[in-house]
């Protein structure tokens, strides 16, 4: 695998197939437990760079997950994916291995990880049940109105994190505002974040709405990638669809509605409120475990850097 240029953003974040507030926990996580019997993946290549037995060993570990690359990968039990060539997949399983070896608490919702077999950037997708999302408010996304919002939302999020002496987030200003394809029913939009270290990344997100809930899909990858990336990362996402029964065309009478629309799907729904009411030590666990990391132990794997050197 070659060692890929432009490093990783430090921390990227999801909420559980919604979006704010935002929390980043900047910390070194221990390498994983790496199985005794590893081995190279049919078709996909080995790690290189690596600088001591710590890299080595989350080398093997990368290694010993079940990849797919190539065909379908199943996103759960609702969805499905294509993996070209030059790509790897793994589900559900799998993603919870990885974002924990990463440093991430999870909640059982995460159901795939997606990207280039250099592992040079990658996707994560989730489902959140919260029923079918109607779009009415479509045509009317105030994105001043939802900014204001989403730092409000962050501000009390983040006493919340102080309280618990994690790192907190402060949401900057769009980099994407939000659009909506009616043909596709895709929500997407990126918002600039800066971290109580001094880190700045960007959060890029699609929501994939079904009939029963929405796929939450997160990329993560450095900004000088982005205008790349994107391109590629959204060609991927072609190749996503829900089964049948499952899309959002199927809806029928008496299924589950949520209880907001697009502006609340972006604002994160119920978490929002929970951080205005002062609820959020009640999430705090599941929030927590929406918590996407690209810590400085993974960074410096697939970027070949030192570990002398700085994030």
């Amino acid at each position: 695998m070659k060692s890929p240029n432009p490093p990783l953003l430090w921390a990227a974040s999801l909420m559980l197939g919604l979006s704010t507030p935002a929390f980043a926990q900047e910390s070194q996580p221990e390498p994983p437990e790496v199985a005794q019997e590893t081995g190279k993946v049919d078709g996909v290549e080995e790690v290189e760079g690596v600088e001591n037995e710590e890299d080595s060993a989350f080398a093997k570990f990368i290694e010993s997950i079940d990849w797919k690359t190539g065909g379908q990968g199943a996103v759960g039990t609702r969805a499905e994916i294509e993996v070209p060539a030059g790509y790897r997949f793994t589900g559900g399983p799998g993603t919870v291995r990885i974002m924990e070896a990463y440093g991430n608490l999870t909640s059982g919702n995460e159901l795939g990880f997606l990207a280039p077999d250099d592992l040079e950037w990658f996707a994560m997708f989730s489902f959140s049940d919260v029923g079918y999302v109607k779009d009415d408010d479509k045509d009317s996304l105030d994105a001043d109105a939802i900014l204001s919002q989403m730092k409000e939302g962050q501000m009390a999020a983040n006493e919340e994190m102080e309280r618990r002496g994690l790192g907190t987030l402060e949401v900057t200003g769009w980099h994407t505002k939000p659009f909506y394809n009616p043909q596709t029913n895709n929500l997407e939009w990126a918002i600039r974040l800066r971290s109580s270290e001094g880190g700045e990344s960007i959060n890029y997100k699609t929501k994939l709405l079904g009939r029963r809930g929405v796929m939450d899909v997160v990329l993560v990858c450095d900004e000088s990638q982005l205008s790349t990336v994107l391109p590629e990362y959204q060609k991927l996402l072609d190749g996503f669809a829900f089964k049948a029964e499952e899309s959002y065309g199927a809806f029928q009478k008496g299924d589950k509605i949520a209880e907001y629309g697009l502006t609340g799907l972006i604002l994160g729904g119920g978490l929002l409120m929970a951080a205005k009411s002062g609820l959020l030590a009640k999430f705090w666990k599941p929030i927590a475990a929406g918590l996407v990391i690209a810590g400085a132990f993974i960074k410096r794997l697939i970027t070949g850097r030192s570990s002398k050197e700085t994030i």
